[in-house]
């Protein structure tokens, strides 16, 4: 297993993408910052986990960036974007940071 786990980056890369995109005030730096995140994320755990679990992993990762933006309203936009990245957190660590 690698020293950081995969799924710190992918939660991690989405709360940085918003970061950015939030103090820069350009939403295209923070989807670049993104789709970078996630391209080093399968990069990475591909090998390992194997290209089902991180198709179904940037599945989760596509579900909760959207997720958040429906939650902001509700939420705000912080806490909203933290329980996505929490929830794709959980499951990247189950599908690509563990083994049966």
């Amino acid at each position: 297993m690698p020293a950081i786990p995969t799924a710190a980056l992918a939660a991690g890369t989405l709360v940085m993408a918003f970061a950015v995109a939030q103090l820069s005030d350009v939403r295209a730096l923070g989807g670049a910052l993104l789709v970078a995140g996630v391209a080093w994320c399968v990069w990475r755990s591909v090998r390992a986990a194997g290209w089902l679990r991180v198709a179904a992993v940037v599945l989760v990762g596509a579900v909760c960036f959207v997720g958040a933006h429906l939650l902001s309203p509700v939420l705000g936009p912080w806490p909203a974007v933290l329980l996505a990245a929490l929830v794709l957190g959980v499951v990247a660590w189950v599908l690509t940071d563990t083994r049966s």
